[in-house]
């Protein structure tokens, strides 16, 4: 979001997570994970943040010395998920430490226009309002044209996006709103909610005729050395995503989990992915893969 507004030269820090745009891994890593998922399990990652948030330890480590350093002017974080970053607590416990206090602005959406507002806050925090209106406005005409062609359609796919394999979650925040503008439906869904656990028996039962795997904080190639796992639970081969070749792979890092302006291209992605007859991808290649599994 901040280097879409123009702001890369004035950025400071990141997270150890922040990939994207190209070339900005070279900016001071001010967060890091105290977890080692790269070499956990999804199961095993979910018993250990589960452990950590029931114990009231924290998933991030703040480099307080370096912060301190940097003496940035503006911090932005955010308190809609604790598993995603650094918690309110954590980010008080750092600026108290701080001689000089930054402004803070947080960033908690839980749909599109929510997205499309923090990029308006964060351009009149930085002095970037009128780009932050000419991106809105660009994001805001892309999702215009989808919706034109899937609002009068009749024929909406039972979709399921699972948010993690094992256990099974299903999507919440924004992702059910993507998937309904791309004109599908999904039902094991929490639009505007948190996403939750779903008994592999409900997805059985819902029968879902596309199969998106997007674990958030996975990117593609994640995903896939991921997904054959799932391909175990009962009743797999009974899924009609399963019996007609759609069941997808996709960068969930990139175009579903971070709210920022690449959601629009996954909206996008997912149009193509729900209706390939109505929408082309014209996108990355390493957007997402067909799964046999």
């Amino acid at each position: 979001m901040a280097c879409a507004l123009g702001l890369r030269d004035q950025l400071v820090g990141i997270t150890h997570e922040c990939d994207y745009p190209p070339g900005i891994t070279a900016k001071p890593i001010v967060v890091r994970n105290v977890l080692p998922i790269e070499k956990m399990s999804q199961p095993e990652i979910d018993a250990a943040v589960a452990a950590r948030m029931r114990d009231g330890h924290s998933l991030y480590q703040v480099d307080e010395d370096l912060l301190a350093r940097l003496e940035p002017d503006l911090i932005l974080t955010q308190d809609l998920c604790q598993v995603c970053a650094p918690s309110g607590n954590e980010v008080t416990a750092a600026l108290n430490l701080l001689p000089k206090k930054p402004e803070i602005l947080w960033l908690s959406p839980n749909s599109l226009d929510q997205i499309f507002a923090n990029l308006r806050e964060l351009g009149a925090a930085t002095n970037r309002a009128p780009e932050a209106e000419r991106l809105i406005n660009a994001l805001h005409t892309r999702l215009d044209k989808i919706n034109e062609i899937t609002r009068g359609i009749s024929n909406r796919p039972r979709v399921f996006c699972m948010e993690w394999l094992d256990p099974v979650y299903g999507s919440g925040h924004w992702v059910p709103e993507m998937v309904r503008l791309a004109g599908g439906v999904d039902s094991l869904s929490h639009e505007r909610q948190d996403s939750v656990r779903v008994p592999w028996s409900e997805v059985v039962d819902y029968a879902p005729e596309i199969l998106i795997i997007t674990p958030c904080g996975f990117n593609l190639e994640q995903v896939i050395e991921q997904a054959p796992q799932i391909a175990r639970y009962q009743l797999w081969s009974s899924l009609p995503a399963v019996r007609h070749g759609r069941v997808y792979a996709v960068d969930a890092n990139s175009y579903f989990a971070r709210p920022g302006p690449r959601v629009v291209d996954g909206v996008e992605l997912l149009a193509h992915l729900i209706h390939p007859e109505l929408f082309s991808w014209n996108g990355s290649p390493n957007a997402y893969r067909r799964l046999d599994l």
